[in-house]
């Protein structure tokens, strides 16, 4: 990932500090370029910038409430043959309990340089998770992504719920449940903090059933987030949280092969979907 920071050394030399392995001074140097005035981009490896630099993040960049754009990637199982020490699968459970900052996830390459532009321009502390690699497509260049979630795609008997690279295999799910007469629906949460409860619930609408789908811990994540706001609400439906286990992972391999073990592949998901789907219409 780094590599792809070349160019930008090469364009603005006296704009470009590289810290070396040491995130905790990264964000301590962020805070004080931020308190000189300057806008400050941080950037890292997702499991070392939040967890590794927590204590800095918290007393440093949100009690001061400076905009300083925390910028990560390997995001969830990126870095799956590195094993769990690059595993980000925590980092959105801790960071959305840190006041002032904005959380977040791009699903496509339009999201992403929006967010990007955003950053810029919004007050106080941001943090982005960015993806490896080329993701499909999902919302045209003039989007408005001010509201912090879209429904993509409406359906009465289930309610699709994601964000970041998952909400690709939100789309393909409900797409494959359609054919088997479930109308499922697809809402991408694309800034997890802080998000409008109002808007989610009336993206929500009447469906029947709730499923979130993360490439994260189930223990305070995506799921745990929408079932705050549901309670919060009022509203008593049906929820169903797919994630990844609050367990470490002690084998190697990409990250398809991992989300497979975790059942978050399309087959085992779409299995386990189906039958709580029929679970629920008994009841």
């Amino acid at each position: 990932d780094a590599f792809s920071l070349r160019r930008f050394h090469q364009d603005f030399p006296n704009q470009y500090v590289n810290i070396g392995v040491a995130e905790q001074n990264m964000i301590n140097v962020a805070a004080g370029l931020a308190t000189c005035g300057k806008k400050v981009f941080a950037y890292g490896i997702a499991s070392y910038v939040t967890m590794r630099c927590f204590e800095q993040i918290k007393v440093n960049l949100c009690s001061m409430n400076l905009p300083v754009t925390i910028v990560v990637s390997g995001a969830g199982y990126t870095y799956g043959a590195d094993g769990p020490t690059h595993h980000a699968t925590q980092d959105i459970a801790i960071m959305r309990a840190l006041p002032e900052i904005t959380i977040l996830n791009p699903s496509d390459a339009v999201s992403t340089s929006h967010f990007a532009r955003m950053s810029y321009e919004m007050p106080g502390p941001k943090y982005v998770r960015i993806e490896k690699g080329i993701l499909g497509k999902i919302y045209n260049e003039n989007h408005d992504f001010s509201p912090g979630l879209d429904l993509l795609v409406d359906g009465p008997d289930l309610m699709i719920i994601s964000t970041g690279i998952m909400v690709h295999r939100a789309l393909e799910l409900a797409q494959a449940l359609s054919t088997r007469g479930v109308r499922a629906g697809v809402i991408d949460i694309y800034r997890l903090k802080p998000v409008d409860g109002d808007v989610l619930v009336e993206a929500i609408g009447h469906a029947s059933r709730v499923l979130t789908l993360e490439e994260n811990s189930v223990v305070g994540g995506l799921g745990s987030l929408v079932c705050e706001i549901l309670a919060d609400h009022g509203r008593q439906i049906p929820t169903k949280r797919l994630a990844l286990p609050d367990s470490f992972i002690y084998r190697y391999g990409d990250r398809d092969w991992l989300q497979g073990l975790a059942g978050l592949d399309l087959s085992t998901a779409l299995g386990g979907i189906q039958d709580w789907v029929s679970q629920t219409s008994s009841n």
